[in-house]
């Protein structure tokens, strides 16, 4: 078996080659058999959720079944946002949470993205010791019987849990703010609109009506041409715009303009600052954020720290480091202090809550990072380790950027998963950002022809 686990979770196309409830089923066991082996003074208890995609239904019965066959009580949660799951994680006590998304993928596909006690992602040895529990197939044998089989229940009140959390962790009231927010069809559709409306706001919910088969379909932060058309039409303050499973936010300004998950952490970083909450004045981002973040932070006196690509360096970096803000520029944000995954409604609250606390428009607070043209360019290779560093590649790599100097830069690397190599400049122009990162991605061809 390959790879089993991606840097968040068990994702592919539901009830296709790799993600079948036979597959949920045996990593549900086997997360439960691990577990009880680290800690077996106890029945582990399991928060099972879900976003509304209709596999969810079928892989949700999938896991369960796993969890309790393998002698762990499980609690259903039902349909709530990856982070109300991983806070019910920590507020029941249990030792696993169970995600049932794909996030932002479309609704064919799905995910199994899982949680340790506390509510913080697993850490690398127990996802290694239930990848290779699947592997071996260890779930078929000493399964328990009678009283030792794991028991069901519903918490139905989950989310009123989770949105008076929300409103504890608002910084400032949001009276006289009127937003837009799409909800993506789905795991936000009824907890975002209820949080904004009960933090003060006055609210205009947009594709709040999962039916199963429509979630991220032409909408979401993904698709933002509806939730800035509602902005303008209805004369909205700003626009919100989450994911399937609400762990990302984007927002629109008054004119339409999109504010990106960089703009989203700036503004945040320096509320945070001001009120002394920040840190070591440290924000942390992944190679991916644009150096127009960079600069604001640096002439603002912010440290800005680097990860990988993935919400799973940033997390850790975190951790490492018990700083209080990272994210991505997808719009992937994460606040320790509140929660232990990026959380898109919490970031709401809190952007909305610096625009009502300083008076400014969305726009104005966004206007302090001046974003540079951003190219990206994915080259087909025969080997992307070579085609990434060959000496043609590596010479091309710093003839640029000592052309660039500091006014762009160059980011090379090898995709984790396609046989590409990722070939992104940013530069004063977006023209000039092209012709280098052409002139690269030539070079990358050459090196190691597809």
């Amino acid at each position: 078996m390959g790879r089993l686990f991606g840097t968040d979770g068990v994702r592919g196309l539901a009830n296709g080659d790799l993600l079948t409830p036979e597959l949920a089923l045996s990593v549900a066991v086997a997360a439960a058999r691990v577990l009880v082996e680290t800690d077996s003074s106890h029945q582990p208890l399991a928060i099972v959720g879900r976003d509304p995609r209709a596999s969810g239904e079928m892989l949700e019965a999938a896991v369960v079944a796993g969890l309790t066959s393998a002698g762990a009580n499980v609690v259903r949660v039902g349909v709530l946002p990856t982070p109300a799951v991983a806070y019910l994680v920590g507020q029941t006590n249990a030792d696993l949470g169970v995600m049932l998304s794909a996030s932002h993928n479309p609704m064919p596909d799905n995910g199994i993205k899982l949680f340790a006690a506390g509510g913080a992602k697993l850490p690398d040895d127990l996802e290694a010791k239930i990848e290779q529990a699947v592997a071996d197939g260890h779930g078929l044998v000493g399964r328990p019987t009678g009283a030792a089989i794991g028991r069901v229940h519903d918490l139905l009140d989950g989310a009123e849990h989770y949105i008076k959390h929300l409103i504890e962790a608002t910084p400032h009231p949001l009276a006289g703010l009127k937003v837009v927010v799409d909800c993506a069809n789905g795991a936000a559709s009824d907890v975002a609109p209820v949080a904004y409306r009960e933090a003060g706001a006055e609210v205009i919910a947009i594709h709040a009506e999962p039916d199963g088969l429509n979630i991220n379909e032409e909408c979401g932060s993904t698709h933002l041409d509806k939730v800035r058309e509602a902005v303008l039409a209805e004369g909205a303050d700003l626009g919100l715009a989450h994911d399937g499973d609400a762990d990302r936010c984007l927002a629109v300004t008054a004119a339409g303009d999109v504010v990106d998950g960089d703009q989203i952490m700036a503004i945040l970083a320096l509320a945070m600052r001001d009120a002394g909450t920040l840190t070591d004045n440290t924000l942390v981002a992944t190679v991916m954020s644009n150096l127009g973040l960079r600069i604001a932070m640096k002439q603002s006196g912010i440290r800005l720290l680097e990860t990988k690509v993935g919400d799973r360096y940033v997390l850790e970096e975190l951790q490492n480091g018990d700083y209080a803000l990272g994210g991505e520029q997808s719009g992937h944000i994460v606040m320790p202090a509140y929660a232990t995954t990026g959380d898109g409604v919490l970031t709401g609250l809190h952007l909305m809550a610096q625009i009502a606390a300083s008076g400014k428009s969305l726009a104005d607070l966004a206007a302090v990072v001046h974003k540079l043209p951003q190219v990206l360019i994915n080259v087909r290779v025969g080997d992307r380790e070579a085609g990434a560093a060959a000496p043609t590649v590596q010479a091309a790599v710093a003839l640029a950027e000592n052309e660039l100097g500091e006014t762009g830069r160059v980011l090379l690397r090898p995709s984790g998963t396609e046989p590409l190599v990722r070939v992104m400049v940013e530069a004063a122009t977006e023209d000039k950002a092209r012709s280098v990162a052409e002139r690269i991605a030539d070079e990358v061809r050459a090196a190691s022809p597809a």
